[in-house]
């Protein structure tokens, strides 16, 4: 059974982004990461790791953009 993606980006052109973070979150933390591939073999914990580092990563560059902005 093959599994279409279903997550859309809202800014398409930030794809490559996207997936640098995801490799540079796998790479760090030790977890085996196919970019292109099947990710179904990834452990529950592995893959709340990944998102977890891909959140906090997210974070860090959204404060380094909106650091000297005034709401």
């Amino acid at each position: 059974m093959s599994r279409q993606n279903s997550n859309t980006l809202v800014v398409p052109q930030a794809k490559q982004a996207i997936n640098q973070i995801k490799m540079e979150a796998a790479s760090t933390l030790g977890v085996a990461y196919q970019q292109d591939g099947y990710n179904g073999n990834l452990s529950t914990r592995d893959a709340g790791s990944l998102g977890g580092y891909i959140t906090k990563k997210l974070v860090q560059i959204a404060e380094q953009q909106i650091g000297g902005q005034r709401f």
